[in-house]
């Protein structure tokens, strides 16, 4: 089914309600418009898929209309309509940036013949921007490194599951790279050469958020003032990535269910559905389970995003993969930088491996970024590395009771006890600034909230 939204400008009512049923026919949402003043109004308020519009108008002309267009949108697709066609008026109408010209009387075969490939090479320019730098090696497995159990079974996994369009949902801490499994489904798929389009859930607004996913009209709600489309209507055909699922509010949650149920949306302030073609994958670093216990994730949610639950393990429990991993990062870095290939030291690998890795893969990045630029000869060192890669595990006390003995409750209450212990360092680090403490902490601005609360912070705010 279409989703294509066109616009009609012309100054007969009865040519903008004859094209309006012909293009209704073929699935295509239709909005009319009879001045150019009228249309420039709507153009600026809403995205239109494909413009027809007259040359000869009474205010505003057709080609003064498309001049302001392509101001506004400059990949505005136009097609100009005339019934006083002529050689001079056709080139000028190309050269102000029309894509097509028809003579009028119009014949419907010949309009829908000219709308559709229009549409398509307005198809084809979006993939071409969505797949400009974008191969399908470069989100190949060749691109997660690894030899462990772990990974081989991961691709396995991506294998098996790529050409279907059942949801997936992964789990993993921070840095592990669930995003990089994601684009490896999405781009070993049949969908490869349709968008892939990432939404961090934690990072915008819970107001925002519904109106993000899902799209708006115009003067919906404060702030509307212009008809948006949603990223489920941008994804139509490819794969959307939800990111930090655990954290999307409630109301939110009630419409992707019914957006997997139903294959159909509803732009926020409207009050028709949209057909939608769209895989679903998603991702968290919590447990959705507990969600769950606490009643701020919907268990049937839960269950349809989890047909497919690919879990990532931390850098520390696939050891094996360290040194392959930071080789590549190695000729990855010397080459952004413009230096010569480097090799690593024993002394700097057995840093590597004897580290602990709380950041994942995200942090050894970051790490051989930085070794590379220290390097001075042709081989990274191990004091090429930051101190803390020197600070060993047996290093970190914590002080237990003398009295307490059951193992269960001591591991939930240390772990209870460094989270607290943690948070607090970070918003005293970032003078109780919430957003710089969330991103110390690389966790969602929502979470960090929830944590304060749980753990009683508020009143250390106001007593520091």
């Amino acid at each position: 089914m279409a989703h294509e939204n066109i616009l009609v400008v012309d100054d007969e009512e009865s040519i903008c309600h004859i094209l309006s049923v012909i293009l209704a026919k073929e699935s295509y949402s239709v909005d009319t418009a009879l001045t150019g003043a009228a249309a420039l109004e709507k153009i600026t308020a809403t995205q239109y898929d494909l413009i027809l519009c007259d040359i000869r108008m009474p205010d505003m002309d057709g080609i003064s209309l498309l001049k302001k267009t392509i101001q506004l949108h400059p990949d505005q697709m136009v097609i100009m309509m005339t019934a006083f066609g002529t050689i001079e008026s056709a080139v000028e109408a190309m050269r102000d940036g029309a894509y097509d010209y028809l003579s009028k009387p119009i014949k419907a075969k010949e309009i829908i013949l000219h709308v559709r490939k229009a549409l398509e090479r307005k198809k084809l320019f979006t993939e071409n921007i969505y797949l400009r730098e974008v191969v399908q090696e470069k989100f190949s497995f060749n691109k997660i490194i690894g030899k462990s159990p772990h990974i081989i079974k991961i691709f396995d996994t991506i294998k098996k599951i790529a050409p279907y369009k059942s949801t997936v949902l992964i789990t993993g801490e921070s840095g592990t790279g669930k995003e990089l499994i994601a684009k490896a489904i999405h781009y070993n798929s049949n969908r490869r050469n349709n968008p892939f389009i990432a939404v961090n859930c934690g990072a915008i607004p819970a107001e925002l958020l519904e109106s993000e996913l899902f799209g708006h009209v115009r003067g919906s709600f404060t702030g509307a003032h212009t008809t948006k489309r949603g990223l489920f209507v941008d994804a139509h055909g490819g794969t959307l990535f939800l990111d930090e699922i655990a954290d999307i509010p409630e109301n939110s949650q009630v419409k992707l269910l019914r957006a997997l149920q139903e294959d159909e949306i509803r732009a926020v302030g409207s009050n028709q559905t949209v057909k939608i073609d769209v895989r679903i994958i998603s991702a968290t670093e919590q447990i959705l389970e507990n969600k769950i216990k606490e009643n701020t994730f919907r268990e049937s949610l839960y269950y349809r995003l989890n047909v497919v639950h690919i879990e990532l393990p931390p850098l520390r429990k696939r050891e094996i993969d360290i040194p392959l991993i930071a080789q590549h990062f190695i000729t990855r870095w010397c080459r952004k930088n413009d230096k010569a290939p480097l090799a690593i030291s024993p002394s700097a690998m057995e840093s590597l491996l004897n580290y602990h890795w709380p950041g994942n893969v995200r942090e050894l990045e970051n790490v051989i970024e930085r070794a590379v630029l220290m390097a001075d000869d042709c081989t990274i060192m191990k004091e090429n590395l930051p101190p803390k890669l020197f600070q060993k595990k047996s290093d970190i006390h914590i002080s237990l009771p003398d009295d307490q003995f059951d193992l269960k409750k001591i591991h939930k209450d240390v772990s209870a006890l460094v989270e607290r212990r943690l948070i607090l360092q970070a918003l005293r680090k970032s003078k109780y600034n919430r957003t710089h403490a969330a991103k110390l902490l690389n966790i969602s601005h929502r979470s960090l909230l929830y944590k304060i609360k749980e753990y009683k912070l508020e009143c250390e705010e106001e007593v520091s």
